[in-house]
């Protein structure tokens, strides 16, 4: 990784290091989702970033993957994750943090466990473990703390433009002997009070381009040529769309999706419909060192 690549990943990781801080201290029971998403979105690109994907809003036993709707009505309570992405030139920062909205902090210790488990990866990165040992590591972590981890949902590797790319890193100890390469990763640890699994539910209102061909219709190819230049490869969000196209973008994206130029992603729901919790960051894996670019928040 060169020195402006590194410079590049540590811009990205700062901004969301900020948005982490703004968002601990805006976020309130009764919230609107669609305010709170907005608020992202717009801290992001007043930084001079994009969002690296629609922010997610997932409440309770909604694991991940919830971007409000345009019209949703949904408010913040229970226990709820946060999770963004900031991209700078197409270099990108993916973290996350779980609130507790509830009164009484009925949820302290589920996202206690999440975030433990992730402090432990960190500390035992210098030490150059297998993804093996880190999934090892987080599941312990979970279980100690009398929770589960969501085996079904793990940490990746990012490239440029691209969020989830080649490498998993599980949230539980599997066969996988093989170290971290030098690269950008997301290690995130879900925790849960359920069965520990993850199902495809609703539409998260999130889009992903898939193939390079092109729609028929001139709405659907200027969308389509909007999406490109804005985010390349990137997840977008109806909503965006929507606002910056009008009604007539709804026939667009479904003729899109028809054709299977974009691809529409689902909420990931706990299947014991368990409270679930999430912490994460985004490090660099250097030759010589790691850089945890997520955690400044300043």
């Amino acid at each position: 990784m060169t020195p402006k690549e590194i410079e590049k990943y540590k811009q990205a990781g700062k901004i969301a290091g900020n948005i982490r801080k703004f968002i601990r201290g805006y976020v309130r029971d009764g919230m609107l989702l669609t305010e709170i998403a907005k608020t992202i979105q717009e801290k992001i690109e007043e930084a001079g970033a994009i969002a690296a994907f629609p922010p997610t809003l997932s409440i309770d036993d909604i694991a991940a993957h919830h971007h409000p709707a345009p019209d949703e009505t949904t408010k913040a309570s229970g226990i709820i994750k946060v999770d963004f992405g900031v991209c700078v030139e197409g270099y990108i920062a993916d973290t996350a943090i779980t609130l507790d909205l509830t009164k009484d902090n009925r949820h302290k210790e589920l996202i206690e466990a999440s975030q433990l488990a992730l402090d432990n990866v960190i500390k035992l990165l210098p030490s150059n473990p297998t993804i093996h040992e880190i999934g090892k590591l987080v599941q312990e972590t979970i279980e100690s703390k009398g929770f589960k981890p969501i085996v079904n949902l793990s940490g990746h590797s990012i490239d440029k433009y691209n969020v989830h790319a080649g490498t998993s890193i599980p949230n539980y100890g599997n066969d996988n002997n093989k170290h971290l390469e030098p690269g950008a990763y997301a290690i995130e640890p879900f925790a849960t009070d359920g069965q520990g699994k993850i199902y495809q539910g609703g539409s998260g209102n999130i889009y992903e381009i898939t193939n390079d061909k092109n729609p028929r219709s001139p709405k659907a190819r200027e969308i389509l040529n909007y999406v490109r230049e804005k985010y390349k490869t990137l997840p977008f969000s109806n909503t965006e769309i929507l606002e910056k196209f009008g009604p007539m973008a709804k026939l667009a994206l479904r003729e899109l999706e028809q054709q299977d130029i974009i691809h529409l992603h689902s909420t990931l729901v706990e299947k014991g419909k368990g409270f679930v919790a999430q912490s994460e960051h985004t490090i660099l894996i250097l030759e010589d060192r790691q850089i945890i670019i997520t955690t400044k928040e300043e």
